[in-house]
C-alpha cells in the first residue's frame, strides 16, 4: 500500500535554520525579566507577612523568563512559525494613539479624553471605520472606568476638564 504525498506533509521535518528574529525576541524577553528582577529587588520590603510589593514583579519576571527560554529553544531549532508580511498602518495608528494619550495627559486633558482617543485609534487600526460610534463608546466606557477608580477604589487618575465635571 502506497501513501499519497499529501498524507506525508505533517511528517516532514521543519527547517533546522536558526531564526534570528526569534533570538532577538528571546533575548529581549530575558532582558525585560532581568530588569523586573533588578527593579523588584530595589523595592523596600514593608510587609510583616513575608510577601511585599516585590512579589508580583518577580512572578511576572519568572513568566517572562520561561517565555524567553521557550522562545530561544524554538528559535534555535527553527520551530517558530513563518511570519506574515506586516502592514505598518495599524502599528502607526496604535503608536499615534499612544503618543496622543501621553500628550493629552501631559497637557492636562485628563484620563477620559486620552483613553477615548487611544480607543478610537486602536479600533481604527483593527479596521473599524465607525469613528463617531467608537468615540461615543469610548467616552462612556472611560467615564465608567474613571468613576470606578475615583469613587469606588478611591484611586486618582489624571484629571482634566471632563473629570472635573463629574
Amino acid at each position: 500500500m502506497t501513501e499519497s504525498p499529501s498524507s506525508d506533509l505533517s511528517q516532514q521535518p521543519r527547517s533546522q535554520r536558526v531564526d534570528p528574529a526569534g533570538l532577538v525576541i528571546a533575548f529581549a524577553l530575558a532582558a525585560l525579566a532581568a530588569v523586573l528582577v533588578w527593579d523588584a529587588s530595589r523595592l523596600p520590603s514593608t510587609s510583616m507577612y513575608g510577601m511585599g510589593p516585590e512579589a508580583m514583579p518577580l512572578v511576572v519576571a519568572t513568566g517572562l523568563g520561561i517565555l524567553a527560554i521557550a522562545n530561544l529553544i524554538d528559535a534555535l531549532r527553527g520551530n517558530l512559525p513563518p511570519r506574515e508580511s506586516t502592514d505598518p498602518k495599524p502599528v502607526l495608528l496604535i503608536l499615534g494613539g499612544l503618543a496622543l494619550l501621553i500628550a493629552i495627559i501631559g497637557l492636562g486633558g485628563g484620563f477620559i479624553l486620552a483613553t477615548s482617543i487611544l480607543f478610537v485609534a486602536t479600533s481604527a487600526a483593527f479596521g473599524r471605520r465607525a469613528i463617531l460610534t467608537d468615540l461615543i463608546i469610548a467616552l462612556v466606557m472611560s467615564t465608567l472606568i474613571y468613576l470606578a477608580f475615583d469613587r469606588l477604589l478611591t484611586l486618582s487618575l489624571p484629571a482634566g476638564p471632563l473629570e472635573r465635571l463629574l
